[in-house]
């Protein structure tokens, strides 16, 4: 294959890297205890934690886990927010020998429950916010063992007790619950403190995580992430950041959850890597709450998704804060719309680094040069030991400038979907590249532009539809805050578009809209309706769900 994407590399980021220089995440996290023991390693709500603190949580509470009987491989869930408890459960799992399976708080049972059969967990942690969902599906699954926590837990005695106060009696954020038989997050730490954990043997085809898809293609699937996967790309970030080693402590800002792929590769695990301190956010969507935080740390590195940093441009409070120490702003997860991606570079100073990827690539397949200056459309090149194909509908290879699906071969690729070999054999080509159902078109520099999904593809009166650019287009509107667009069936063009707004002016019209887009958009491309709303169906990482939204229309 001719990788024309390395004659764009910005000088210095290497074709390859070698990721054998760890046998397994748990040797790239004792090197770090080891290199780091006295740097804080996490803060959350002014808690901190040190390399040397989790060093000890987590080989105490890993010690636990085999003190149960559990055996290597096992599955732990963990359902925590952006809380302290995660770094401490997520590395005592992989420490002990077992597999993580990252929850969504936020599940319905019918959700949780289906994650649980499906993975065969055996343990899981959770925040007693969310302890009532879990009640009401252990009975149907395999869960043998339940850690309960609290946003206090380990914020120290009086504050932790205070913030417990608020959040069960104040805010009333934790509906009663009953798990006969769990065990306190503390008390189990307790009872972990004289145990001594049993060093699991690991290598690079050891699993360590099963990340479950969204679920917005239908059944949520769990992609098997190997010890290698997520090792390969946290040192193929690193290469492509280039960020220094020495000098002032990088501050990551991890306001993405940690459950959340994305966040969990590009904050914790390079956090980590690099020595860096992670500023934990349990609920982003609480702007105000966040920017206070925000203003209290050098932040040098800010990975989030379009619709968070959209919403901190909207508040007066983060356009005061100082941005000098802004180093990296990593944009992923869903597309990132110039207009947002222009005002963050006017106000900060730094531009949003777009990059593309997925659960099942463990997740960064492509990025663009940190060095850009402005907005590019796209989402970069494959990073170092990746390649990325264009493919047509019979799996060959397209030449430059033309649309197909996106497919991707390196070491952060999944070995495949859990227990799902048809799954399996249907995503990945015979040659090892991952069909990632998104389309796009790489141009001879080697730079790709999604184009949308497969499945959001509107076609009207036989010409295609993107929705990514006619939302990019709207989102350009200075009287809009939020755009998402859908096809619905159309009598005379089989599909028309339709697009949710949510207003910045409470003053903007349907008319207004359609009147900007006859100059932006070609006749097919217009939208037929327009509904507004005060607020679009989203993802906990804030991606909008199109899906829901098209749900909702068949049902009506």
């Amino acid at each position: 294959m001719d990788k024309v994407w390395l004659k764009s590399y910005p000088e210095g980021v290497p074709a390859e890297i070698d990721s054998t220089q760890y046998r397994s995440i748990t040797h790239l996290f004792e090197e770090a205890f080891r290199k780091f023991a006295d740097r804080n390693a996490y803060v959350c709500m002014d808690k901190f934690l040190t390399f040397g603190e989790l060093d000890r949580m987590s080989q105490n509470m890993g010690a636990w886990l085999q003190s149960k009987g559990l055996k290597p491989g096992a599955r732990i869930a963990i359902m925590l927010p952006n809380v302290l408890q995660y770094p401490v459960a997520m590395v005592a799992a992989l420490r002990a020998g077992y597999i993580v399976v990252n929850v969504n708080p936020l599940y319905t049972p019918r959700e949780l429950q289906h994650q649980l059969i499906d993975s065969g967990a055996e343990a899981i942690i959770v925040l007693e916010n969310f302890a009532t969902t879990v009640e009401q599906v252990l009975v149907h699954t395999q869960v043998k063992h339940v850690i309960v926590a609290t946003m206090g837990d380990m914020l120290g005695g009086l504050k932790g007790m205070i913030v417990n106060l608020v959040v069960r009696k104040v805010k009333k954020l934790v509906p009663a619950f009953s798990l006969p038989g769990s065990i306190t997050f503390n008390k189990m730490m307790r009872e972990a403190a004289h145990l001594s954990l049993q060093p699991a043997k690991q290598g690079h085809d050891d699993i360590a995580f099963l990340q479950y898809t969204g679920g917005t293609t239908g059944v949520s699937k769990g992609a098997v992430l190997l010890h290698r996967n997520i090792i390969a790309n946290v040192l193929q970030n690193e290469a492509w950041l280039q960020m220094p080693t020495q000098g002032e402590q990088i501050v990551f800002v991890c306001a993405l959850p940690l459950y959340h792929i994305y966040s969990l590769t590009v904050s914790a695990f390079m956090g980590m890597r690099m020595g860096g301190l992670n500023l934990l956010i349990p609920n982003p969507r609480d702007i105000a709450g966040f920017v206070k935080e925000l203003a209290k740390y050098r932040v040098a590195v800010f990975p989030a998704v379009n619709t968070l940093y959209n919403a901190l441009l909207n508040n007066a409070e983060f356009a005061k804060l100082d941005f000098s120490s802004y180093k990296i702003c990593n944009g992923g997860g869903m597309a990132v719309q110039q207009v947002v991606a222009d005002r963050w570079l006017k106000l900060t100073g730094t531009p949003i680094i777009e990059g593309y990827g997925l659960s099942e690539t463990s997740p960064v397949a492509t990025a663009n040069r940190v060095d850009i200056k402005e907005f590019t459309g796209t989402i970069g090149l494959p990073i170092p030991s990746t390649e990325i194909q264009i493919l047509d509908d019979d799996g060959v290879a397209l030449p430059y400038g033309q649309p197909g699906e996106i497919a991707i071969r390196g070491p952060q690729v999944m070995a495949g979907y859990w227990q799902r070999d048809d799954e399996t054999a249907k995503s990945m080509t015979v040659d090892g590249f991952f069909k990632t159902g998104d389309v796009g078109i790489m141009d001879e520099r080697g730079y790709t532009r999604i184009v949308d999904r497969k499945k959001d593809m509107i076609i009207v009166s036989g010409f295609n539809v993107y929705p990514n650019e006619v939302e990019g287009v709207i989102a350009g509107h200075p009287g809009v805050l939020e755009v998402a667009c859908i096809g619905v069936p159309d009598k005379n063009s089989g599909e028309a578009v339709k697009l949710f707004v949510v207003r910045k002016d409470p003053n903007l019209t349907a008319e207004m809209l359609l009147d900007f887009c006859k100059h932006e958009l070609t006749a097919y491309k217009k939208p037929k309706y327009i509904e507004f709303r005060d607020e679009l169906p989203k993802t906990n990482v804030g991606k909008i769900l199109r899906r829901q939204l098209r749900d909702e229309k068949k049902a009506a």
